[in-house]
């Protein structure tokens, strides 16, 4: 067990210059403070480690073993203070991110590629899960920090939003034409007669479309549950019902006229997307810089 590591700074350094005023002046202490250390360590290993010469001190064999490992140590650390220098310059460094397939793509993924030409060195990984198990990974310190839909609160985590996004109902031509034929905009009663395509229970999402629909004293009962935004956007374009996606993730597949938003007399409130830390945890350099951009 080491019990001091100053004595042993001050064994490298003696033996590094070969003299104990040499070391005192570098160490900025006194050369008997200098000889007291060495004078330690010696009892502690129970040996010597210099013997004078004509010219200061030299290692003893004994010596000579314990400075091959010291000095090893020592250029292990050097290495390691300009790893950390270059982690905070983003020469190095790695980035772990937790969240679901829909944020993946429409959140992360432009991120990632104007991260990736500014920061080539640094290596970005994302780990695909729900909102609760991006919050699990976060606890573990698995991952830096998750990005999720709110409402999402957890006391041992920070949330902080980080973009407004707005749920709408879109339908494609197979329905759009008959909502097109409707008073509009659309009471939400009116629109529960179609068949509708949610995602699944338990999910964020879900959580708050039913939230909106009690409020106006109803309740969903969706024909079909998907996993994902993606798969509600094809079976909503292949006219297998009316789907409730975000509006920010279907723009293009509305500007292509595969989808028409349905307006509603009582649209759903907007909510937001958050990025989620564990707290008392800072974020590395490479990490903050990656929510930098997600934040701008």
């Amino acid at each position: 067990m080491i019990v001091n590591m100053e004595w042993y700074r001050v064994f490298y350094t003696v033996a590094r210059t070969g003299s104990l005023s040499k070391a005192a002046e570098e160490l900025f202490i006194t050369q008997p403070a200098v000889s007291h250390s060495i004078k330690q360590l010696e009892a502690k290993l129970g040996g010597q480690l210099f013997f004078r010469s004509s010219k200061g001190v030299r290692l003893t064999g004994e010596g000579e073993v314990l400075f091959s490992y010291i000095e090893q140590a020592y250029h292990l650390m050097e290495a390691g203070e300009r790893r950390i220098g270059e982690m905070h310059d983003l020469e190095a460094g790695e980035v772990h991110i937790g969240a679901g397939d829909t944020l993946c793509r429409h959140v992360l993924l432009p991120r990632m590629e104007t991260f990736r030409e500014d920061y080539p060195r640094i290596k970005v990984s994302v780990t695909n899960r729900t909102t609760a198990e991006t919050a699990a990974l976060l606890r573990e310190g698995r991952i830096d920090f998750g990005v999720v839909h709110l409402p999402f609160e957890d006391p041992r985590l920070d949330v902080r939003p980080i973009r407004t996004i707005h749920d709408c109902f879109v339908a494609g031509k197979r329905y759009s034409e008959e909502l097109d034929r409707q008073a509009a905009p659309l009471r939400l009663e009116s629109l529960l007669a179609y068949p509708l395509i949610l995602l699944e229970q338990g999910t964020s999402t879900r959580r708050h479309l039913d939230r909106y629909a009690a409020g106006q004293g109803l309740s969903l009962q969706p024909e079909l549950e998907l996993g994902s935004m993606d798969l509600l956007l094809q079976f909503a374009r292949s006219g297998m019902g009316i789907a409730c996606v975000v509006r920010e993730y279907a723009q293009e597949e509305m500007q292509r006229g595969g989808l028409t938003e349905v307006p509603l007399a009582v649209p759903v409130p907007p909510r937001e997307v958050g990025l989620v830390t564990l707290q008392g945890v800072p974020l590395s350099a490479a990490a903050r810089r990656f929510v930098d951009g997600l934040t701008e």
